[in-house]
């Protein structure tokens, strides 16, 4: 492995967190970052349905529309989820630019951070990550310590 990123555990209750894409790994993204109370919108033409329930919710706030220069402003920290390799970059820049820490998910070498695999118990939170290597490892071992942990 390449040298490893710290993992560091933040306070992201209430954090502005821009992600942008509506597919699959958006809502997966979504789904762990509710989990720690972070105010979240999503900027997509088109959301998967669940982040549209979560929207109705009143739990996320949506754009149905394609990604602007300008979108990160604002923002805390920022996810590039969208389908679209440059649309992905272009957040990457955008977001270096302004020093918004951004999380790409088509390319690990343009992360300021790695979105971890999150097990998560009344008691205990515990993050994964290969950073990028070997995702199949990261779920094996999650599983791993869920059917311990629980």
């Amino acid at each position: 492995m390449e040298r490893p990123y710290f993992p560091m555990f933040i306070d992201i209750s209430g954090k502005k967190i821009l992600v942008v894409g509506g597919g699959s790994i958006a809502l997966r993204r979504v789904r762990t970052l509710l989990k720690f109370g972070a105010d979240i919108k999503v900027i997509a033409p088109e959301l998967k349905e669940e982040l549209t329930e979560l929207e109705t919710q009143g739990k996320i706030t949506a754009e149905r529309r394609c990604y602007g220069a300008g979108d990160t402003e604002g923002y805390e920290i920022v996810l590039a989820a969208s389908d679209r390799p440059d649309v992905n970059r272009a957040v990457k820049n955008e977001c270096s630019e302004r020093g918004i820490p951004v999380n790409t998910a088509d390319d690990k070498s343009l992360c300021d951070f790695y979105f971890p695999s999150v097990v998560m118990t009344d008691d205990v939170v515990i993050g994964i990550n290969s950073g990028g290597t070997n995702p199949g490892k990261v779920k094996e071992t999650r599983r791993e310590i869920e059917r311990i942990i629980k």
